[in-house]
């Protein structure tokens, strides 16, 4: 064998043997690493914990994507107030759907004292960002009830799926209202990430989408993201209020308290 081949695979050989540790994942390998299952989880313990309460506080962040520093602020400011009950994500943990920037951010999250749940955004849809959502959080259509409020979370960024999936999926929200009936609940409010008339909601649809809302028992208002905006919005005139909240790198958050009488809120400034 030549000397130059022998002396390279003499240089080569302990990389293979033991130099697996050298090399960097991709980016959008979809290996997800520690806690999963999020929502599923969380979602049991608001309900565990806030079953017979006739008054709900949570706060309402979103667009987290890029902004660590903001949102660990954001985190801590949560956590000292010492009133909320839990925390509403409404989507883009993440700017490019990289594996990491989820598990980064869930970390983050995971610094809350009170249980949070999450609803998937348009960028957390990019590359294998669909997996990693569903692997981390869970599926991407969920409700849970939190003091007799029903909360139905929902995935409403068609343009990224293409019409793969049903989006907004009608059967869920029909399900739901099932549910609240079948619950003797007369309260619900609905999360999404992108609201009708955005980019990435399927607007074909957004009429019917509103009628379907009307269709729920006691619809206080909706909330929402994606634009980065601070806004209050009749969308379809019809009395149902769309609250934005804007990406955390503004340093806000909203905060909601729920009771039988209605519901009041404000903008956070951390």
């Amino acid at each position: 064998m030549h000397t130059k081949t022998i002396n390279y695979l003499i240089c080569i050989l302990p990389l293979l043997w033991g130099g697996c540790d050298l090399l960097e994942s991709h980016p959008y390998d979809a290996h997800v690493t520690g806690e999963t299952d999020i929502n599923r989880k969380n979602t049991a313990l608001i309900e565990e914990r806030l079953a017979g309460k006739d008054t709900v506080r949570f706060a309402f962040i979103t667009d987290t994507q890029r902004w660590y520093d903001e949102t660990r602020l954001a985190v801590r400011h949560i956590n000292a107030r010492g009133d909320i009950d839990f925390v509403l994500h409404g989507g883009d943990q993440s700017d490019f759907g990289v594996t990491k920037e989820f598990l980064w951010m869930r970390d983050i999250l995971n610094g809350l004292e009170m249980p949070y749940v999450c609803v998937i955004g348009n960028h957390d849809c990019l590359g294998t960002g669909k997996d990693v959502f569903r692997s981390v959080y869970g599926d991407t259509n969920f409700g849970f009830t939190a003091g007799g409020v029903r909360f139905i979370c929902l995935n409403t960024n068609a343009l990224e799926y293409d019409y793969s999936e049903p989006i907004p999926d009608f059967g869920f929200i029909t399900a739901q209202q099932e549910r609240m009936q079948a619950d003797s609940l007369q309260r619900c409010v609905v999360l999404m990430h992108a609201a009708p008339e955005s980019d990435v909601f399927n607007n074909n649809v957004a009429a019917v989408f509103g009628h379907y809302l009307r269709e729920l028992p006691g619809l206080l208002f909706c909330l929402h993201g994606h634009t980065h905006a601070l806004s209050v919005t009749d969308l379809f005139a019809d009395g149902i209020l769309y609250y934005q909240c804007p990406n955390i790198k503004k340093r806000m958050y909203l905060l909601f308290t729920v009771n039988e009488e209605g519901y009041a809120y404000e903008v956070v400034e951390f």
